[in-house]
C-alpha cells in the first residue's frame, strides 16, 4: 500500500515538473502579442491608422507538439483567441482568431523565444528567426 502511494506520488511530481517546462496560456500570450505589434507597425505605415493598441482574450491552446529545433526543445503551438484592436474612435474585433505558433525554450531554462520561419526559406530545411518573450 505504501508503495502504490510513493509510486501516486512521483508521477504526480512527474506531471507538475513537465508542466514547469511548457508553453503556459500567458507566454503563449506574450508571443501573440510580439507578431500583432509587427503586423500592426506594417498597417499604420501602409494604411496611415492610428493603432491605440490591442487586447488578446479567450485563449485556447489545442494543440500542443513537442519537437526539436537547432538542439533546442520547441513547441509547436496551434488553438485560438479573441481579438479586439483600439482604434481612436472605435474598437475592432475578431472573434476565433486562429494561431501557429512555435516557442523554444532557451538552453538555460530561463527563457523562451518566438520562433518565426523566414518567409522565403523552404520547408526541407527552414530559416528561422526568433524573437525573445519577456
Amino acid at each position: 500500500m505504501l508503495r502504490l502511494i510513493l509510486i501516486g506520488i512521483v508521477l504526480v511530481s512527474l506531471t507538475a515538473c513537465n508542466s514547469l517546462f511548457t508553453p503556459n496560456t500567458q507566454l503563449v500570450q506574450k508571443a501573440i502579442a510580439i507578431q500583432l505589434k509587427q503586423t500592426q507597425q506594417q498597417l499604420s505605415q501602409k494604411l496611415d491608422l492610428d493603432f491605440q493598441g490591442f487586447e488578446i482574450n479567450r485563449l485556447s491552446i489545442t494543440e500542443r507538439q513537442p519537437l526539436m529545433v537547432q538542439n533546442l526543445q520547441t513547441y509547436h503551438l496551434q488553438g485560438s483567441y479573441d481579438l479586439i484592436f483600439q482604434l481612436p474612435k472605435k474598437h475592432l474585433q475578431q472573434s476565433q482568431k486562429p494561431f501557429d505558433i512555435y516557442l523554444q525554450r532557451q538552453k538555460q531554462g530561463k527563457t523562451w523565444r518566438l520562433l518565426l520561419k523566414d518567409a522565403n526559406s523552404q520547408d526541407t530545411n527552414p530559416v528561422w528567426r526568433s524573437y525573445l518573450i519577456e
